[in-house]
């Protein structure tokens, strides 16, 4: 297979950036030329690891070629949203700064995704993934590939080894249910960002391991996670206007999601933002309305069997809403967990702008850490969650329950 040529991103396509699609914007920025990732269309099975991936026909040249296995998607709904494979760069070679130095060009309230393995803990900036949708990293050993889509306003990231394969994740250019469509590197199969599934090419059917990486406020990172790192945007690779938004005005319920053909479950508006658990085949949604208040608000609640508690603070922007991303309104952090400590389910309430649980009136940060009382320094167990609008989570998850009030 040739390898691919990176085409020079327009200003037209950065306007249709992220995900696919937006409406032009004067302040968008050209760069000379985009590096290209990694070989992205070496279909060889190298790899640090002991296993063995197939080799054959690209998705990404087409879906029904009669050697690949029939796609789990209507190749029909996986469509264009402007740019070509790899238009939209993703960072393959990220380089960090500490917390003082982002902090020069990071302001309190911006969201950053913050990803914890091995006893690291790095922080992506939104206003970077805004404008390159996946980082593949390394973090406490073990490769991960975070991914950002605007359009369905989601953050998740995956484990990016398959059957022992290390590999990596580009953008492809297309969409599905207005949402980004990965591609990995190893067979150029097409992956859906929202639940880490191959749909079309040779992995077809093949699942990522997701790890939870919320959405944090900078300013609750830095309490946080002192020790922690963050993506340089002066180290990416390409030239964007990081701060901007090239989606200004699309975080409003009001209006429809940008290439969308399916239908919105009426329960909610299509661009409502929910947060969504789904726990052993049981699946839940809260509006935003419904989990948030003041400065603090705790949920303690179950999906299927499974007791959850989601802390919500306020403090964190929209990036989806105005030109800069820094005057976006106040959408607040969320974290979910499980709230068993050594057997015991605990019952949480907020206090102020923390929380406290009802047994032993330790008290809690939104990242689900004790910071005072008798449990100072335990941490409860991330479940995996998205913040994202219900359109995206309604589609993968049509069975959903949805808490509105």
């Amino acid at each position: 297979m040739n390898a691919r040529t990176i085409v020079a991103a327009t200003a037209l396509a950065l306007v249709a950036v992220a995900c696919g699609g937006a409406s032009e914007s004067p302040q968008t920025q050209t760069p000379d030329s985009v590096a290209a990732p990694t070989s992205p269309g070496d279909n060889s099975t190298a790899s640090p690891g002991s296993g063995e991936l197939p080799v054959g026909p690209s998705a990404l040249d087409n879906m029904t070629d009669p050697e690949l296995p029939t796609p789990l998607i209507d190749p029909e709904e996986i469509i264009s949203g402007g740019p070509p494979p790899d238009g939209i760069p993703s960072i393959d070679e990220p380089e960090f700064v500490s917390i003082e130095a982002a902090d020069e060009w990071l302001s309190d309230a911006e969201p950053v995704i913050y990803l914890e393995q091995g006893g690291e803990v790095h922080a992506y900036p939104v206003q970077i993934l805004i404008w390159h949708e996946i980082v593949n990293d390394t973090v406490g050993g073990v490769p991960v590939t975070v991914s950002y889509c605007p359009l369905c306003n989601s953050a998740v990231s995956y484990l990016r080894v398959i059957d022992d394969v290390e590999t990596t994740f580009g953008t492809s250019g297309r969409l599905f249910a207005s949402a980004l469509v990965m591609y990995d590197r190893a067979t150029e199969s097409l992956w859906t960002h929202f639940d880490g599934r191959a749909v079309a090419g040779l992995l077809t059917g093949r699942q990522l391991d997701p790890i939870s990486s919320p959405l944090l406020a900078w300013s609750e990172f830095k309490t946080a996670f002192p020790d922690g790192v963050v993506l340089d945007r002066d180290s990416t690779g390409a030239s964007r206007p990081y701060g901007e938004n090239p989606y200004a005005g699309y975080d409003n319920p009001e209006t429809a999601p940008f290439l969308f053909r399916g239908t919105v479950d009426e329960r909610a508006k299509a661009k409502q933002r929910v947060v969504g658990v789904a726990v052993d085949g049981a699946a839940a949604a809260w509006t935003l309305e419904t989990i948030s208040g003041s400065e603090a608000q705790a949920t303690n609640a179950k999906v299927g069997d499974t007791p959850i508690v989601i802390l919500w603070k306020a403090g964190q922007v929209t990036a989806l809403e105005t030109a800069r991303i820094v005057s976006g309104r106040d959408v607040g952090s969320v974290g979910v967990f499980s709230p068993t400590v050594d057997g015991d389910t605990l019952t949480f309430t907020s206090e102020g702008d923390g929380f406290v649980d009802e047994a032993t009136n330790s008290r809690w940060d939104v990242t689900g850490t004790a910071v005072s009382g008798p449990l100072a320094g335990t941490r409860l167990d991330q479940i995996h969650h998205l913040d994202t609008f219900w359109f995206s989570w309604s589609t993968y998850q049509p069975g959903t329950e949805l808490i509105d009030s």
